[in-house]
């Protein structure tokens, strides 16, 4: 598909309700693989099911956790994803093959798990009131520094090309540390008022620009550009390019996340299914997007390329789209559209070889006649898939995945690959001579086949994974993982519930 094409004339996000992904298991979070062709959907039953979102189909599913997965991330490529479940564990999965490569069990819950940008080797962890985490493959790890305060409600987020990390905490101290050699690079606090703090609950960054956004306590959503923030150094006091809030309803915010070009923002509603869309530029609201009432988001990813928005509640993936009309004086400007059908008159002239009444333009003309040799060999790189500092693609990323046919009604021996019989039923009608040749070759091929298949035994056995404590110093490790944390208030509320309705008491 040609995706200059998918132009939308200047109105570039979603505004309408366009389906729904049912995983049949109950859906907690989501995201979308660089290129935007696959959506891996976390599971409550920690089932990973990833979603061809070409044809709205399921291409794979990958039996992951035992507990619910709370957070996922894809590499750079498309080959490994990165998912996290609330039993602690941290596993890295080969997606085409859906083998468990690396294991990592940790003492605290995993709120947040994410790749580096440019380096799958490495990727970084946020437990709950812990210190950010970043692993190597491999086992080894080095927790981030901390602010002075001591405070441990830590956020975490690499930046667009994984040169730094952005740690925030709870008393609104953002620092930014060096990928490298996790020194403090720059440092700034977000206050509101005299002596009053708010807590940084999430940082995301744009796919394209400079631009990251914090989402805080104070229900108000802070732009930041990245540059002038490294440049402000420690102690700065940057000034945010955009502050978006709702000044209607106060909403607080459960999900932000940039557009795929970074010119737009949306943040979804903690109370309720509703997604906000901001224009960055202007800081003005252009869309609001109802969900069901009653229903509580859980997650929103925006496409990388398309305006399109997958969100999750009540267990089912939500994609918010454009509604797409015909307009075919688009693409040629003196096309018109009739409602009914008109009587054409035909000039005196206009089928004539010489056109009497036609204007002579000769440098138009000339400008027909000139060849122009259109080049249809090389193929030109999408700029949507390339990062400002590359200029081509990576041609092994995984895009798509192999999908198996669904038959239905199979007929007896559909799928047996039994060499005798097709050498035979192929030979059999010739004569005695071929059918002995027949049997040979048979005899041969069979003997082949089990050769290769002696050869290939070590190949087709499952990778065994690499399993890996990580010990953490004072980790909290009775702590309840927020998304078990709302089960469990919500069986405290169906028991008392159950206790008040049953027989009152003497």
């Amino acid at each position: 598909m040609n995706l200059e094409l998918l132009e939308s004339f200047g109105q570039n996000y979603p505004e309408e309700f366009d389906g729904s992904l049912d995983c049949i298991s109950l859906a907690v979070t989501c995201a979308f693989n660089k290129y935007g062709t696959l959506l891996a959907v976390g599971c409550n039953d920690g089932r990973v099911v990833i979603w061809d979102f070409l044809t709205r189909g399921i291409a794979k599913i990958i039996s992951a956790h035992v507990h619910p997965v709370c957070s996922l991330c894809w590499s750079r490529n498309g080959h490994k994803l990165l998912s996290a479940s609330t039993d602690n564990n941290v596993c890295i999965w080969d997606v085409l093959s859906g083998d468990c490569e690396q294991k990592y069990r940790f003492p605290s819950p995993i709120l947040k798990v994410q790749f580096h940008p440019r380096n799958d080797d490495k990727f970084l962890v946020c437990p709950m009131r812990y210190a950010a985490i970043m692993v190597d493959v491999g086992g080894k790890h080095e927790c981030l520094p901390l602010d002075n305060d001591g405070d441990l409600n830590i956020v975490a987020a690499f930046d667009r090309r994984g040169e730094h990390i952005y740690t925030g905490n709870a008393k609104g101290k953002i620092l930014v540390l060096n990928a490298n050699t996790l020194e403090i690079v720059a440092s700034f606090k977000i206050v509101l008022g005299s002596s009053s703090v708010t807590a940084v609950k999430s940082i995301e960054f744009a796919r394209r620009g400079e631009a990251f956004l914090v989402n805080t306590s104070d229900r108000v959503i802070r732009v930041y550009d990245s540059k002038e923030v490294v440049t402000c150094g420690k102690d700065g006091e940057p000034e945010p390019i955009q502050k978006l809030q709702d000044l209607v309803n106060k909403t607080t915010w459960k999900k932000c996340c940039f557009s795929g070009d970074g010119e737009y923002i949306c943040a979804g509603s903690a109370r309720q299914h509703a997604l906000y869309i901001w224009e960055k530029s202007i800081g003005n609201l252009v869309k609001i997007l109802h969900g069901t009432k009653g229903e509580l988001l859980l997650d929103v990813v925006w496409h990388p390329v398309r305006p399109i928005i997958a969100s999750i509640s009540s267990g089912l993936v939500s994609i918010w789209a454009q509604n797409q009309v015909e307009n075919w004086s688009a693409f040629a400007p003196d096309f018109k559209e009739l409602d009914e059908n008109v009587e054409y008159e035909e000039r005196e002239s206009e089928f004539d070889i010489t056109d009497e009444d036609k204007s002579v333009d000769l440098a138009a003309e000339s400008k027909q006649d000139e060849e122009v040799e259109v080049d249809v060999v090389s193929a030109e790189p999408i700029a949507a898939f390339c990062s400002s500092d590359e200029e081509y693609e990576d041609e092994t990323a995984l895009q798509f995945l192999p999908m198996a046919p669904e038959v239905e009604d199979p007929e007896d021996g559909w799928g047996s690959q039994d060499n005798a019989d097709t050498l035979g039923g192929g030979f059999g009608s010739s004569g005695p001579g071929v059918s002995a040749l027949a049997t040979g070759l048979s005899s041969v091929a069979s003997l082949g086949s089990q050769e290769s298949m002696k050869e290939n035994e070590p190949l087709m056995k499952k990778r065994k994974t690499s399993q890996f404590e990580i010990a953490l110093d004072n980790a909290p490790i009775d702590d309840v993982h927020p998304l078990l944390q709302n089960k469990t208030n919500k069986d405290k509320q169906s028991t008392s519930n159950k206790k008040a309705a049953g027989r009152p008491r003497k």
